[in-house]
């Protein structure tokens, strides 16, 4: 039996990812803080085990990896407008949490996936799909949401060092848009926080002018390919992006959110300045190759976004039930 531990493990990938690998026989040990994530989202099992906890306890991580197979590290600030709004403790778990994880299997000789992020790609240009040996074009120091990308490319230099400096197993997953059920709008994702608008009558908002282009992903091929990636020999010092190559604008996005929950909310659109403050900065494409996916994993993402759309909705709909409502539909 395969013994695991998913930092991050309460949150919205690492909650699915738990629910998978308990399925497929695996004993998983899940270590999050709790601050983004929630117990809400973990199935209890006799083969999970939860311990609340910062992953840059390094006491505590060492107990943990030390009894563990695989390393699924997953731990992160992540989402806009925490980006945005918590730079400090942005740094301070993105690249201290991910310093201790790394050097942590090292001393024990665990395989780690570590989760980076299509932010790494920076301010793109009109160059898509993006490869993982594109180029990364940043923003000034000045504009804070650069602080992630900027944090998470230290964390893939550093899991590479380790690959190829002290021979660490290691695999770096680069994802994209990665959204389903469970995932919540509070720190600035857009599914969640579209549908959210749209159930409750209130109006859509379009930061921007809406023709940004994104591709989303399901959460359930997302970490059926990081399980499969986990298992290559392979794909060990890779980098490889986990996304849909299937493209949208926002602004389209937001018509098909309308138009699935059969809302009367307007669409309205607003600058960056005001939804981030001054100075923010997007990008207008963020759309990924999956060649190497294809070639390591044997697998690329397909769940299309109506699909994917329909089950948000349900899920929030489900959530928005009174406590009396939920009993009577279970």
């Amino acid at each position: 039996m395969k013994k695991v531990l998913i930092t991050g493990g309460a949150g919205f990938i690492g909650s699915h990812l738990a629910d998978y690998l308990i399925e497929h026989g695996s004993e998983v040990w899940v270590v999050d803080d709790l601050s983004t994530g929630s117990l809400d989202n973990l199935r209890p099992h006799p083969r999970l085990h939860v311990v609340i906890d910062s992953v840059t306890n390094e006491a505590v991580m060492n107990e943990l990896i030390h009894r563990v197979d695989h390393v699924y590290h997953l731990a992160a600030v992540v989402g806009v407008r925490l980006v945005v709004d918590s730079p400090v403790r942005t740094l301070e778990v993105n690249l201290r949490g991910t310093e201790v994880v790394l050097k942590l299997a090292h001393r024990f000789g665990k395989r780690v996936l570590l989760a980076s992020t299509s932010e790494v790609y920076g301010r793109q240009h009109e160059n898509r799909p993006l490869s993982e040996d594109s180029e990364r074009i940043y923003g000034p120091t000045v504009v804070g949401r650069w602080s992630y990308a900027a944090a998470k490319a230290i964390d893939e230099f550093l899991g590479l060092a380790y690959h190829r400096e002290r021979g660490l197993e290691v695999v770096i997953t680069r994802f994209f848009n990665t959204v389903g059920p469970r995932q919540t709008g509070r720190y600035g994702m857009v599914i969640p926080r579209f549908v959210e608008a749209a159930i409750n009558g209130k109006p859509i908002e379009v930061h921007g002018h809406g023709r940004q282009c994104r591709s989303f992903t399901y959460v359930g091929d997302a970490v059926r390919a990081i399980t499969r990636l986990m298992a290559s020999r392979d794909a060990v010092g890779e980098v490889i992006n986990i996304g849909n190559g299937a493209e949208t604008t926002i602004i389209d996005l937001a018509r098909r959110v309308k138009e699935l929950t059969s809302s009367d909310s307007e669409i309205r659109f607003i600058s960056y300045e005001e939804a981030y403050g001054a100075g923010f900065e997007d990008m207008m494409f963020r759309t990924p190759c999956t060649r190497k996916l294809q070639q390591f994993a044997g697998f690329t993402p397909s769940v299309p976004l109506d699909e994917i759309l329909r089950q948000v909705i349900e899920d929030r709909r489900m959530r928005n039930l009174s406590p009396a409502l939920l009993e009577a539909a279970s």
